[in-house]
């Protein structure tokens, strides 16, 4: 048993079973709380807990699954080509609205981190943290920050969109779908995206738009900082 611990099937397979399971769960209790990139994350920590599996052994299945973010990136570009008629369409409120919330997204972190005298690391890390993974570890990697916190930050980050998002609609009032999945998309990405879906297939198509051209203008933005 030790011996299939210390193989990379053990971290693949205990990651794609913990999900699928925690998917289960949240279709049975359709409680957004249950949310399955977070119960799925608990699991795997609790397994490697109990059974006093060193880290070590279940990231070599882990690298083989982080290889998969390089291909994730690119596919963003199919995302925005396959609605390439709907960003025809609605061009200027897309790239005022992806430009104006990686700006505050960003903006917001960095002022935050000043204030609570954050180090540069710490800094780079959490600056991307609206943007999906693959472009966010991207960022955070070439600026010098950690990456593993950048990892939990935007997992943390879409988590809460998921869970807050319908809340904050109905509080602000935002009855245009555009508008909805747009806001939806640019503040949380892939995991705020699946609720977009299950609010209707214009907040889910604008929220899938909005991932990959907030992904654009995110990296852009990186280049300006030092």
């Amino acid at each position: 048993m030790t011996a299939f611990f210390e193989t990379p099937f053990f971290g693949v397979a205990l990651t794609i079973l913990a999900y699928w399971a925690m998917v289960k769960l949240q279709q049975k209790l359709k409680n957004q709380l249950a949310n399955p990139l977070l119960l799925s994350i608990v699991v795997v920590s609790a397994v490697l807990i109990i059974f006093k599996i060193p880290y070590s052994a279940y990231d070599m299945g882990g690298t083989i699954i982080n290889m998969f973010l390089g291909p994730a990136t690119a596919c963003l570009a199919v995302s925005i080509y396959t609605k390439r008629q709907l960003l025809k369409k609605n061009w200027l409120p897309v790239v005022v609205g992806c430009t104006v919330g990686s700006l505050t997204s960003m903006t917001s972190i960095y002022v935050m981190c000043k204030l609570f005298k954050l180090d540069d690391t710490l800094t780079m890390a959490l600056l991307p943290k609206s943007v999906t993974t693959p472009i966010a570890v991207s960022i955070s990697g070439a600026h010098g920050g950690i990456v593993p916190v950048t990892v939990v930050a935007v997992i943390i980050t879409g988590v809460l969109g998921s869970i807050f998002a319908p809340l904050l609609i109905k509080i602000f009032n935002v009855k245009e779908p555009f508008a909805q999945g747009l806001a939806i998309g640019a503040s949380s990405h892939a995991v705020g995206t699946s609720k977009a879906i299950e609010l209707g297939e214009a907040q889910g198509a604008m929220s899938g738009l909005a991932i990959g051209v907030c992904g654009v203008i995110t990296v852009l933005f990186s280049l300006f900082i030092s």
